[in-house]
């Protein structure tokens, strides 16, 4: 449970990074997003075939789960500032 959260904080900071704006909710916002994100990431790879590498009984994630993750976090980041505008 605290790497999904430690991968949530990395997919929604670097979600913001990648998409820099005022979010309604700000940081926490941001980080269940990133959250999700990482739900969403894991699900498109799992529905495309592709699963990176993962650090199986780790607390840090791999890279390969950061950046699927962060995918997720930026596709639900955008879903959420165009149900918000």
């Amino acid at each position: 449970m605290i790497g999904w959260i430690l991968l949530g904080l990395i997919a929604g900071a670097l979600a913001k990074w990648i998409m820099p704006g005022n979010d309604p909710g700000g940081f926490f916002v941001t980080v269940l997003i990133g959250i999700a994100g990482a739900f969403v990431g894991g699900w498109i790879g799992k529905i495309l075939d592709f699963l990176p590498a993962s650090n199986p009984g780790g607390m840090i994630p791999g890279v390969g789960s950061i950046l699927t993750a962060t995918l997720g976090a930026v596709v639900l980041l955008f879903l959420y500032r165009k149900m918000k505008s």
